[in-house]
């Protein structure tokens, strides 16, 4: 079985930065796309950041150029760090691991940029 473990997230005020990191344990045999969601109260979740073998998707809109996902193959772990945060940032933020057909999920933790 495959298990994601996310940590770091918080509250932080607007502009301040976090990192949230996912670690990945399990039957994992090879280089997975990993990446993060989000999804904030009311709202439909939302993919922020996704890498692959290949390389990283492109990211959401409204963090480009704040927001960036790092991996570190041999450890099965992804990291977001996430700069200049914006209140619209706040949600819970989920990491998940694609192998082939199935998909695993973390089990979130609340990021809230608030004053």
């Amino acid at each position: 079985q495959v298990q994601l473990v996310e940590s770091g997230g918080g509250l932080v005020q607007p502009g301040g930065s976090l990192r949230l990191s996912c670690a990945a344990s399990g039957s994992i045999f090879g280089v997975f796309p990993m990446g993060w969601y989000r999804q904030a109260p009311g709202k439909q979740p939302e993919l922020v950041a996704d890498t692959t073998a290949f390389g990283d998707k492109p990211y959401l809109d409204s963090v480009k150029g704040r927001f960036t996902i790092s991996r570190d193959t041999a450890k099965n772990s992804v990291h977001l760090q996430m700069n200049s945060l914006k209140p619209g940032d706040t949600a819970i933020y989920y990491c998940n691991l694609s192998i082939v057909a199935a998909i695993y999920w973390g089990q979130g933790t609340q990021v809230s940029v608030a004053s």
